[in-house]
C-alpha cells in the first residue's frame, strides 16, 4: 500500500512525476481537470474535499504532492457536505487573493488533516535543470534582457501576479497574469511590429521563474515543447529560466527542438 497520494491536474506533469517514482502513488484528480495518460484512482470535487481527505487516510496515505494545471473551479453550493461547508469562508477568502494565497490555504487544510505535503522537486529532481546553456547561443543582449525580465517577474511575484515576462532589448513586451504563459505568448505574437524593437538588435526572450515568496511545494513554473513553439511563433529568440526552480517537461526533446527552431534555452543561475 502506497503512502503517497498525487493530486493531479491537467497536462503531462503528473505522468512525468509518476515515471520518476519507484512505486505508483495513489492518484486523485479534481473533477474537470484530468491529467494526460494517467487514470486517477479517484476523482473529486472541491465541494467534497473533506470526504476525499478521509478516503486518503483510509488508503493509508500520509504524504501528498501536487502536480499539473488546474483553474479555479466554479463551486456549487448544493454539493457541499457538512464538514467541507465549514471551510467555505476560508476558501472564499483565499480565492479572493492571488493564486499563491489560494494554494497556501489549500496546503494548510491538508496539513491540518495530518498529511505531509511534498514538492515535485522532492519526488522528481531531474525535472529541474541546474545552471547552464542547454541549447543555442547567448549574446550579451540576451543576458541583459534575462536580467531585466527576472527583475520584472520578481516584482510581479511580490503582489502574487505571475511567473513570466517577455522582454526584448530591455522593453517589456508582456507579463504573465491569470490567463497564463500561452496567452502571454499569443499576445506577443499578435503585437504589431511597430510596437516592437528591431529584431536585428535582439529578438528578446521569455523568462520564467517562481515568485519570491512562493511556497514551492505547489504551482512551480513549467515549460515544455509547446512553450518552445509558442516562443518561436512570437518571434522571440529563446527561453531563460531560473535554474533549479523550473520544471522542464521532456528536456532532451526540448533541447533538440530548440536547436531546430534556432532558439536558445538557458537555465540562468539565480
Amino acid at each position: 500500500m502506497t503512502t503517497l497520494a498525487l493530486i493531479a491536474g491537467m497536462g503531462s506533469l503528473p505522468q512525468a512525476v509518476i515515471a520518476a517514482l519507484q512505486e505508483r502513488p495513489f492518484v486523485c484528480a479534481l473533477d474537470g481537470f484530468v491529467p494526460e495518460a494517467v487514470r486517477p484512482d479517484i476523482t473529486f470535487r472541491l465541494e467534497r474535499l473533506m470526504p476525499m481527505l478521509r478516503a486518503l487516510a483510509e488508503q493509508g496515505v500520509t504524504e501528498v504532492a501536487f502536480a499539473g494545471a488546474v483553474r479555479r473551479p466554479q463551486l456549487d453550493p448544493s454539493l457541499f457536505d457538512a464538514a467541507t461547508a465549514q471551510l467555505v469562508p476560508r476558501m472564499l477568502t483565499a480565492m479572493q487573493s492571488g493564486d499563491d494565497g489560494t494554494l497556501r490555504e489549500f496546503i494548510a487544510i491538508f496539513e491540518e488533516e495530518g498529511f505531509l505535503v511534498k514538492a515535485v522537486s522532492d519526488l522528481a529532481p531531474a525535472l529541474f535543470p541546474g545552471p547552464g546553456l542547454i541549447a543555442g547561443k547567448l549574446t550579451a543582449r540576451d543576458e541583459s534582457d534575462a536580467l531585466r525580465a527576472a527583475n520584472i517577474v520578481a516584482a510581479l511575484g511580490e503582489v502574487d501576479v505571475g511567473q513570466g515576462a517577455c522582454v526584448a532589448q530591455g522593453l517589456c513586451l508582456a507579463v504573465e497574469a491569470l490567463p497564463g504563459t500561452d496567452a502571454m505568448l499569443d499576445q506577443v505574437a499578435a503585437m504589431p511590429k511597430l510596437l516592437r524593437p528591431n529584431p536585428a538588435h535582439g529578438r528578446g526572450l521569455l523568462y520564467k521563474g517562481p515568485k519570491p515568496k512562493q511556497d514551492r511545494r505547489i504551482d512551480q513554473p513549467a515549460i515544455g515543447l509547446d512553450t518552445l513553439h509558442k516562443v518561436s511563433a512570437a518571434g522571440l529568440g529563446g527561453i531563460a529560466f531560473e535554474a533549479g526552480s523550473v520544471i522542464c517537461l521532456g528536456l532532451d526533446a526540448m533541447q533538440e527542438e530548440a536547436e531546430r527552431l534556432g532558439l536558445f534555452l538557458w537555465a540562468r543561475p539565480c
